[in-house]
């Protein structure tokens, strides 16, 4: 452990990443992300849940060097180009699926990395790719009740000195995608949005059960972008605390930019 690292409590913050490019693009979101990792302690390590990271069961990364993954296509060379070479953490990681257990974690040591839904939002809240990073999946065959349970076990490791950060969208539907709205949204997805948010910073317990809201199933055509907010979720209700919000917004009529911190 380096001697500037800080292990008093770290916050768990939800962070809506929008396109790849806000890796390149300095704009009110990703300005927003530099100026919430400017005010955090120095953390041990962080945890990423990624929307990218969407598979049938709960891995977790647990490599010395994750490599950088480019999951994408069709974008600028610039973007192919980044890296993000930040350390792994075996150790912490084994630290997560025992944090985790009975629920069983397998530890990935040579598959994953670190893929665009981390690593787009790790270059602006930590430029300097110098605090180790780990990568939880986001198990496909879980409830929204099981991933809030597993975010709640995951409470205890802010008191360790872990950053816990979601990566996803509250809204993401490519299918209704209006480019001509570049900072704008569809009306179904303002609604969505604004009952996330009224449900984030008052009671976050009560976030699954927007699955009744009548835009749910525009704005969570599937679950991926989606589950991560469990996970803060999670967390928030574990440590009796609501979010607040660190940004909002959206993006081309169909995808929400807002993002959540607790603690």
């Amino acid at each position: 452990m380096s001697a500037d690292t800080d292990t008093s409590v770290q916050p768990a913050v939800f962070i809506g990443h929008g396109s790849p490019m806000n890796t390149l693009e300095l704009n009110r979101w990703t300005l927003a992300w530099r100026e919430l990792g400017a005010t955090l302690p120095r953390p041990r390590a962080v945890l990423v849940v990624s929307a990218h990271w969407f598979i049938g069961h709960s891995a977790i990364t647990a490599m010395e060097r994750p490599r950088t993954i480019h999951d994408f296509y069709g974008f600028p060379s610039e973007l192919f180009a980044f890296e993000y070479p930040a350390p792994g953490a075996p150790a912490v990681a084994e630290e997560v699926a025992a944090a985790l257990a009975p629920s069983w974690v397998g530890l990935d040591r040579d598959s994953w990395g670190i893929d665009h839904g981390a690593w787009s939002v790790l270059a602006h809240l930590l430029p300097d790719a110098d605090v180790p990073i780990l990568q939880l999946s986001v198990d496909a065959t879980k409830t929204w009740d099981q991933h809030l349970e597993l975010g709640r076990r995951l409470a205890g490791l802010r008191h360790e000195g872990v950053l816990v950060v979601a990566s996803g969208n509250v809204v993401h539907n490519f299918r209704f995608a209006d480019w001509s709205k570049v900072d704008a949204a569809h009306g179904w997805a303002e609604s969505f949005d604004d009952a996330v948010r009224a449900a984030m910073t008052t009671d976050p317990a009560v976030v699954g059960g927007l699955a009744a809201h009548d835009a749910y199933h525009l704005a969570v055509p599937t679950p991926d972008h989606y589950m991560p907010l469990a996970y803060v979720a999670g967390v928030a209700v574990e440590e009796g605390l609501a979010a607040r919000v660190v940004t909002d917004g959206h993006a081309y009529g169909s995808f929400s930019m807002a993002a959540y911190s607790v603690g």
